[in-house]
Parts: C-alpha cells; sequence; structure tokens
C-alpha cells in the first residue's frame, strides 16, 4: 500500500499499534505523523503524550519503555523514533548502545494505548537484516520514496479535497508541470490557488497560468518550440523576459544545448521502438520530461537536432572566446535555428 493511500485510509478506529515507515519523501513521512496526531488527541492531552526520539540520542529499550508506560490523563500515546538506523545498511557512530531484543520483545505484544511510529528515512534499508524482517513482517510497513507524476497529481486532488477544493485536469497537469514534485512548493503554491479561488472552491488553469510562476526550465521549453515552428518572434520575446528576469545568457545557452541534446536522445531510442520508462531509465530523465520529448520529437529531424547542437556548441565557443557579446550570441543562434 502507497503512503499516499495509507494517509487517506488513516481513522482512529482502525490505527495500528506500530508503523514502519521508511524513504526519502521525509514530506509525506511527516504528513503522516500530523494525521495520526490529529486523530489520537485533543489540545487538552496532546502535550504530555506526543513524545518523539532521536535513535542517535536515546537507547532502544528506553523507547521501548515509554512505549509501554501509560499515557498521562489521556487514552492515547504517541511515540515517534526518529532516523531509525538500525535498518540501514549505513555505518553510523551510535552515542549510545541499542538493546534490540527490548524492541523484539515489545513487537510481540505493544501496548493498546500507544502508536509507536518507527521512521527510517533511507531510499533502501538492509532486507537482510532479522530486525528488518522481523518489522516488515509484523507491523504495517509503509514506503515513502519519492512520488511520480500520477502521484503527485493524486496527492494534489487529495490535498485540495480535504479543504473542500476541486482541480481542472489541465490546471493540475500545468502545475506539476511548473512545479514538479517538491511537495513542500506545491503545498505553498496551492494555498496561492485556494485563497484565490474561496469563493468558488474550482481550480482552472487560468488560475495557475496567473499565480504560479513559469520556471525558467518551462520558459526554454517553450523558446525550443517556438524555434521549431518557425515563431522567431515568439522565441526572442520569451528569451528577452528571461533576460529582464537576471537570467545568465550562458545558463540560457546550457539549458538549450540541454534541451536539444534531449530530444535527440530520446528521438534515437523511440525510433529503436524503447518506451517512455525505458528511455527514462537509460537516460536518467524524469518520465515526466521523456513524455514532454515524445510529444516534441515529431517537430524535428535528426539532422535539425544535430545541427542545432553544432550551433549551440559554436555559440558557446563564441561567447567564451570573446569573439561575440554574450546576450546578442544568444540571440542570433535563435534567429538561425528558426530559419
Amino acid at each position: 500500500m502507497t503512503i499516499l493511500t495509507t494517509i487517506k485510509q488513516l481513522k482512529r478506529d482502525t490505527l495500528q499499534r506500530v508503523y514502519f515507515l521508511y524513504g526519502v519523501e521525509t514530506f509525506l513521512i511527516n504528513e503522516f505523523v500530523d494525521k495520526v496526531h490529529q486523530l489520537l488527541f485533543t489540545e487538552e492531552d496532546e502535550s504530555m503524550n506526543d513524545i518523539r526520539f532521536q535513535l542517535m540520542d536515546t537507547p532502544i529499550q528506553d523507547i521501548v519503555e515509554e512505549a509501554a508506560t501509560i499515557p498521562f490523563f489521556s487514552t492515547h500515546k504517541l511515540v515517534v523514533v526518529n532516523d531509525f538506523h538500525l535498518v540501514s545498511s549505513q555505518k553510523v557512530k551510535a552515542k549510545v548502545e541499542h538493546d534490540v531484543q527490548a524492541l523484539e520483545e515489545y513487537l510481540a505484544s505493544p501496548a493498546d494505548s500507544t502508536v509507536l511510529l518507527i521512521i527510517a528515512p533511507y531510499e533502501k534499508i538492509d532486507e537482510r537484516k532479522k530486525l528488518t524482517k522481523r518489522l516488515k513482517k509484523e507491523v504495517t510497513t509503509v514506503e515513502s520514496n519519492p512520488l511520480n507524476e500520477e502521484q503527485v497529481k493524486q496527492w494534489i486532488a487529495n490535498s485540495l479535497n480535504e479543504n473542500g477544493f476541486h482541480i481542472d485536469q489541465r490546471a493540475s497537469q500545468l502545475l506539476f508541470s511548473r512545479v514538479g514534485s517538491n511537495l513542500m512548493l506545491l503545498e505553498k503554491e496551492l494555498e496561492k490557488c485556494m485563497l484565490y479561488t474561496a469563493d468558488r472552491k474550482h481550480i482552472v488553469e487560468q488560475d495557475v497560468k496567473e499565480l504560479v510562476a513559469e520556471t525558467v526550465e518551462e520558459s526554454i521549453f517553450s523558446v525550443v518550440e517556438s524555434v521549431a515552428l518557425g515563431k522567431t518572434e515568439r522565441a526572442l520575446l520569451v528569451y528577452h523576459k528571461l533576460l529582464r528576469q537576471k537570467e545568465e545568457p550562458l545558463a540560457i545557452l546550457a539549458l538549450l544545448t540541454r534541451q536539444f541534446r534531449n530530444l535527440l536522445y530520446v528521438k534515437i531510442r523511440q525510433e529503436k521502438g524503447y518506451g517512455q520508462k525505458e528511455i527514462a531509465s537509460q537516460l536518467k530523465l524524469h518520465p515526466y520530461v521523456v513524455q514532454l520529448a515524445l510529444q516534441q520529437t515529431k517537430r524535428y529531424s535528426k539532422p535539425y537536432l544535430r545541427r542545432a547542437l553544432i550551433a549551440c556548441a559554436d555559440t558557446d565557443y563564441a561567447i567564451k572566446t570573446g569573439r561575440d557579446v554574450k546576450e546578442r550570441a544568444v540571440e542570433l543562434l535563435l534567429i538561425s535555428l528558426s530559419m
């Protein structure tokens, strides 16, 4: 079960007594912890019964003892163990000694009044370790690694639904293309969108266009697309907008070069019959980047893309050797590629 589904299905009467969470998407892990906290406590009983530990500083046997102790003037207790390195393959110089057997005995009979969250913020855990095997076998295990495009869109929809908002498919796609999979940034952008649409509680594509800034990468994508269609004026308008935003011409050139290179590599693999996931894996690109490239490759021939890469390299050389002014050199490049 994914962490998104697990968070969505959390209810007070179905909470498990022990959860094992691992993965590097700490934003979702924190969201999981917050949701459990909200389900367990009111303002009156939370301060004394929400206890957080760092495993580096506290022996596991002391944490287990705390978990086994009855709550203070409450029916529930939340115990969170952060940085649970005992399941990692990384070598950690611990400040304290851990009695792992104490935890194993607790797992066999956890306290009814306590929810124990064991958090290992690592992309991979050591599956060979006895403790890892036991945790995955005996307690509810939730993996929290970076989300793919569809999962990010699901998270966007879930976050908005919880606040009584809805978002159009095109608006969700644009939001993802401008922000990517950084959930912390997405949360901030969603807050802006919800404030802006508070009267109708429905976010459409135009709202995202007005509120969420276009990234440099998205602007470069627009430049390349305009160049391919021979829309020189449009390409130059976007380029000059980037200059007004204090973007460095050499940085813009580097992004243009990368975009043309990605298009060429994707096109070559597409012609060999590789699918989106295979191409993304081979080129070590985000699947969404490959998806956009696949949509664009029909507009370009391989000779054109090779010519574009050579022109980008020549422009870079001209700038760095002082043969041409950088702002003008990139502008001339865009004009020549549009012809």
